[in-house]
């Protein structure tokens, strides 16, 4: 393959056989369990990066269901989302995030940089609860239920919520072990319709593990639970802050 083939056939890794297809990425049934809780502000204030500003002291735990994703299939998904503010914008910064195919956790960490790694998630409902949880290789680290339908959510305001902007931290090290890029890098879902949208009683239990430490942003108090039931477009980003040029 000369120099020129190569140029034009680069587009993931590997070059002959790519973790995952070109974008954008359409998700059919795209399911949502979120709990708000509130936690610690100067543990949000320790881990969320300049000049993202922290507005609030609360976390978004989510647990994804994505049995129909373009060129992803059926996964799911697991982290947490701290509400932020840039420029005056409110939006959300994705701060860690656990997935259990290859494909979607390469894809996402090459493209935007959202921060995945391998883990077990789930979400499923048990008679009357709608159950998420999360296991780093075989320890449970986040368990969430909330009664299953509870309270029908007004869809208008729901689909406003998903079109705010998200954040993400994006670092590729060079070959040398120096940071060769370091992004701040902005993203809206796009084509977002949102199908039905549940609240309900909703509990949130976090435990300690050393390489997946989400319970550092402890939980002080549940403040919601939602369920939300989606189809929407994950585009292509944008970077907005390059820390190796300031």
């Amino acid at each position: 393959m000369d120099i020129s083939a190569v140029k034009q056939q680069a587009f993931a890794m590997p070059l002959t056989s790519p973790s995952y297809p070109r974008g954008p990425y359409r998700f059919i049934n795209r399911e949502f369990f979120v709990i708000t809780y509130e936690t610690d502000l100067d543990k949000l204030r320790e881990v969320v990066p300049a000049p993202l500003e922290v507005t609030e002291p609360l976390v978004k735990f989510e647990f994804i269901r994505m049995p129909d994703s373009t060129g992803f299939g059926d996964y799911a998904e697991s982290g947490q989302v701290i509400p932020v503010s840039y420029q005056g914008k409110k939006g959300g910064y994705v701060h860690a995030m656990y997935l259990d195919d290859e494909s979607p956790i390469a894809g996402g960490r090459e493209i935007w940089g959202f921060p995945k790694k391998l883990a077990k998630p789930s979400l499923c409902v048990t008679k009357e609860t709608l159950v998420g949880q999360l296991n780093y290789e075989t320890h449970p680290i986040a368990i969430a239920t909330m009664g299953y339908k509870y309270h029908t959510l007004a869809t208008d305001t729901v689909h406003q919520s998903l079109l705010t902007p998200n954040y993400l931290l994006k670092i590729i090290p060079h070959v040398d072990g120096s940071v060769r890029v370091c992004e701040l890098v902005e993203y809206y879902l796009e084509d977002v319709t949102v199908k039905g949208a549940w609240s309900g009683p909703a509990a949130i239990q976090l435990m300690q593990h050393a390489l997946a430490p989400v319970a550092e942003l402890p939980v002080k108090k549940v403040i919601s639970g939602i369920h939300i039931l989606t189809d929407l477009t994950l585009p292509y980003g944008k970077v907005i802050f390059d820390y190796l040029k300031e």
